[in-house]
């Protein structure tokens, strides 16, 4: 099947008779395209050798491709063979997650550095979210003097601990990708790569029906869970409501954080921007047009005659450059979260300095403050994504 670019229509066919491309025509392009991308990145990783900027590089495209075929499996189920779809989403949800942990260490370990240099006034460069979210100063300025006998012993216990933890996840991922469960996975894509095990209805179902429909659904999953979040304590950047609760005392010794349970609904919700994208990729493979009126799905059709998905044609952005921009500031409050566990995981550690301490404590503080700061953006971007004027094409 021919590789045709995103917002590119795939010729009608199937039992429509001309009424259009079916359902299956453009499930099957779209997971055809990611799973070629899949094997195109597996050969760039076997030609890596000792290139760790090559190797790391063709990690990052292998996870793309795989979250974006588990993706797609997962909004457009009815479509498939259910059975083979839901294995291969485990399977490929264990190869995505294994990958993705040296990444996720070494920009941990970047960003905590970052910001112990910006703390302790050494200097350096903010982390990515203080360059992306800064915006509004932290109120009033902290000594530097204060941090300067704890920083460098914080970051160097930070230093030890996730480098080693990288270290460790950089082995698991190269015993994993030599593991027969591996090539098993590999073998799978590659079958993808031409033939798509689907329902077959699929073939009866015109994409401009069954599509949107689907897509609908996965929306409207998001917008329960952007209900349930919390966006009130977020109308505020950095607002003290929030972290107070976020470091209150937890009601058994083994009991997670208050922090993280309060971060679960938000990385849930990150999850449903991204399956929400992954969807709108698939309509925008087949150009699909005549959509319901339906917050989101309106934009796979703009009427000034615009990509699908692009916006208006009067420079208004469109819901996939919105969903976009919310799945960015809800990567910024993943990274921020952890970075902020990852220090008061260090600050626990047994025997360590008052000053080390104290360093770690105020770096944690920052982190969740870059937390807060990455779910005011996100409200507001969810607030004008909400507030759009639905439309439907013509």
């Amino acid at each position: 099947m021919v590789d045709y670019a995103v917002g590119t229509a795939v010729p009608g066919g199937g039992a429509s008779g001309g009424g259009g491309p079916t359902a299956a025509d453009v499930l099957c392009q779209y997971l055809n395209a990611r799973a070629a991308d899949f094997l195109r990145s597996l050969r760039l990783h076997s030609e890596s050798g000792a290139d760790a900027d090559d190797a790391a590089e063709a990690a990052r495209l292998l996870r793309r491709s795989a979250r974006r075929i588990s993706g797609a499996l997962y909004v457009y189920r009815p479509l498939t063979d259910t059975e083979w779809a839901d294995q291969l989403r485990a399977e490929l949800a264990w190869l995505s997650g294994t990958l993705a942990r040296e990444h996720a260490y070494a920009a941990r370990l970047a960003r905590l550095r970052g910001a112990l240099h910006r703390l302790s006034g050494a200097g350096g460069q903010a982390g990515p979210a203080g360059e992306q979210d800064r915006g509004r100063a932290l109120e009033g300025e902290r000594p530097a003097a204060a941090l300067t006998v704890g920083a460098a012993r914080a970051g160097a216990l930070l230093e030890r601990q996730l480098t080693l933890a990288r270290t460790r996840a950089h082995s698991a991922a190269l015993q994993s990708l030599g593991s027969s469960r591996f090539h098993a996975v590999a073998d799978a894509v590659a079958v993808l790569a031409s033939e798509v095990p689907l329902d077959p209805a699929a073939e009866d179902l015109l994409a401009h029906q069954a599509l949107p429909r689907l897509a609908e659904h996965a929306h409207q999953r998001l917008v329960e869970a952007v209900r349930a979040l919390p966006l009130g304590l977020a109308g505020h950047p950095y607002n003290a409501e929030a972290l107070v609760h976020g470091l209150a005392a937890t009601e058994t010794a083994d009991a997670p954080p208050a922090a993280e349970r309060q971060d679960a609904p938000w990385h849930h919700v990150r999850e449903l921007v991204r399956l929400r994208r992954y969807a709108q990729e698939v309509l925008d493979v087949g150009a699909v047009r005549d959509v319901r009126d339906v917050r989101d799905v309106r934009d796979v059709g703009a009427p000034g005659g615009g990509a699908p998905g692009s916006g208006d044609g009067e420079g208004e952005p469109g819901s996939a450059v919105r969903l976009l921009g919310a799945s960015q500031a809800l990567d910024r409050h993943r990274d921020a979260a952890e970075a902020a566990a990852a220090a008061a995981s260090a600050a626990r550690t047994p025997r360590i300095a008052p000053a080390t301490a104290y360093a770690l404590g105020v770096l944690h503080a920052d982190q969740r403050h870059e937390v807060e700061a990455a779910r005011f953006s996100f409200g507001r971007i969810w607030q004008r994504l909400a507030a759009a004027p639905a439309r439907t094409a013509p």
